[in-house]
């Protein structure tokens, strides 16, 4: 070897030991760190769905990858569509790096839009990664009589949410405000199974809870067989979904495509894994480290293949620049997308619901006989009240005696559903 070869191969040699003096006591820090402890990752969703699923299937490969190999578990905490857990996450969870957060991507900009009970601004997250730049869909049930996004444009429509805070009821919400829309949104159910549930059992036409992750794993039966059907697309297009329109088709001008933007394009973090700020930025680092290498591992491409799950992540940095183009967005579209999701958001909260059996019906009234022999008379008003029974719309002149149906009705004694068997 020649003098000058040798100085060169020496001062690789050196530069190389020097970088290994830096970065192992780092790696052997986290594995000190992790090892026998217990990992959170805590899910927004309830357990079952396909968030879940992802969940699971991103903890069981986490301790090959996370030095230390620390036990994984999954804590589902559900409540105000996931506010619940980031608010956790951020405000109460040990910020040393055992607990990761999934909230629902509507919950990591509740604040932006103007929503109080959120406890942290959306940059104040630490990013590890996204399992999916999801498609959101509006589903209908096969029957219904919701067959098409021209159907939410000219007739009232019942569509189930979980709550207010959610991408199901604040889709539709936008959509009346910024489309134009006539779709009425039932709050309540705890989940999308629920949700499911009560379209079969006729008590909703649809819903925009169906990420096409979930019509493809979890309510894949459905889907596969067409009684779930998705009428819009949100957020990333899936060109699987021939002849499915995408919302930002019936945009109308370049403002009104940015300010639905922002609208549904959270979806497209729809899988985001976090932490809260304070987590040592080794640990965090390590957590990054294993988020893009489990992206890329067969083992967990294939049990995401077998569930039907598909996987296409993004980055920490990738997530980290759509929340900084969210956040930075135009002031005057922030704000009207910001009113948007505002609109009809109290709409169910005063409405009083009772059930019973049609004594008597007329044109603008119906007499409800409850299980204890009591009557009350509700107002029926056509262009108002939304009627449906056996799981299909109904007329106010379809109401006959004995029918078995549940209302909601406002202070005016004015019915805005009646839902009948």
């Amino acid at each position: 070897m020649s003098r000058k070869r040798g100085v060169v191969f020496l001062a690789g040699l050196c530069a190389g030991f020097a970088a290994w003096l830096v970065a192992a006591p780092a790696a052997l820090a986290q594995s000190d760190f992790y090892k026998g402890k217990v990992v959170s990752i805590v899910l927004g969703d309830p357990p079952g769905g396909a968030a879940d699923t992802y969940a699971r299937l991103f903890a069981r490969e986490l301790p090959r990858f996370l030095p230390g190999a620390p036990t994984i578990i999954v804590r589902s905490m559900p409540g105000a569509s996931s506010l619940l857990s980031a608010n956790y996450v951020y405000k109460t969870a040990p910020r040393d790096g055992t607990v990761i957060g999934m909230p629902q991507a509507a919950a990591v900009f509740t604040r932006l839009f103007g929503n109080p009970a959120a406890l942290f601004e959306p940059n104040e997250f630490q990013w590890i990664g996204n399992l999916d730049q999801a498609t959101g869909t509006c589903s209908a049930w096969k029957g219904s009589g919701l067959t098409s996004f021209a159907d939410l444009l000219n007739t009232p429509t019942l569509l189930a949410a979980t709550s207010p805070s959610g991408l199901a009821s604040e889709y539709p919400r936008a959509f009346n405000a910024i489309y134009g829309t006539r779709a009425r949104v039932i709050h309540g159910y705890p989940g999308t199974s629920d949700i499911l549930v009560a379209m079969q059992n006729g008590e909703a036409q649809g819903s925009c809870a169906f990420m096409v992750s979930s019509l493809r794993s979890a309510f894949k039966t459905y889907f596969e067989s067409g009684e779930l059907k998705p009428i819009i697309q949100t957020a990333r297009r899936d060109p699987t979904l021939a002849g499915v329109p995408h919302i930002l088709d019936f945009a109308r001008d370049e403002d009104e495509r940015s300010v639905m933007r922002l609208v549904t394009d959270r979806d497209i973090m729809a899988r985001t894994l976090l932490v809260a700020p304070g987590v040592p930025a080794d640990r965090v680092a390590a957590l990054r480290a294993a988020f893009d290498a489990i992206v890329k591992d067969k083992e967990f491409l294939d049990g995401a293949a077998r569930a039907s799950l598909p996987i296409n992540p993004s980055s920490a940095a990738e997530v980290d620049a759509l929340v900084k183009s969210m956040t930075g967005a135009k002031p005057e579209h922030i704000a009207r997308a910001r009113a948007a999701l505002e609109s009809g958001v109290t709409e169910n909260a005063d409405l009083k619901s009772l059930s019973g059996v049609v004594a008597m019906s007329g044109p603008s009234s119906v007499d409800i006989a409850d299980k204890d022999g009591g009557r009350r008379a509700i107002k029926l008003a056509p262009e108002r009240s939304v009627v449906m029974i056996a799981g299909a719309p109904g007329k106010v002149e379809a109401l006959q005696p004995g029918m078995a149906c549940a209302l909601r009705y406002g202070a005016d004694d004015v019915a805005e559903f009646v839902i009948c068997k």
